[in-house]
């Protein structure tokens, strides 16, 4: 599995969008993957926002305070590698996604706190 990755693009507006990109990988023997759902898991929302605030801690040593809006939009099976990435929106706002390669699980915003 890489390493975390942090990029810096400006727009056309001139404007500094700094992201960072965690990779992660959620294994067969996690203890939430019996209950969600037995015989077919998927990794659970809430473990997926546990990461979202796991890269939040590794970039910026903050803790998440609140997810503002998530939307979860297709699964993550148990051993497959997903990548959290986090986009500085707006003082304390932070936009995430959440891909597996190209695909898109989970999007939304969060607000960090010291």
């Amino acid at each position: 599995m890489s390493a975390d990755v942090i990029k810096t693009d400006a727009d056309e507006t001139a404007t500094l969008h700094e992201t960072f990109e965690h990779p992660f990988c959620i294994g067969l023997d996690h203890p939430s993957l019996p209950g969600h759902f037995p015989g077919h898991p998927l990794v659970p929302g809430v473990i997926l926002l546990e990461q979202v605030a796991m890269a939040l801690r590794t970039w910026r040593g903050q803790r998440l305070a609140r997810v503002m809006d998530a939307k979860f939009v297709a699964p993550l099976l148990p051993a497959e590698t997903a990548v959290v990435r986090l986009t500085q929106a707006a003082a304390e706002r932070l936009r995430f996604e959440i891909f597996r390669g190209d695909t898109l699980l989970a999007r939304g915003t969060i607000e960090a706190a010291a």
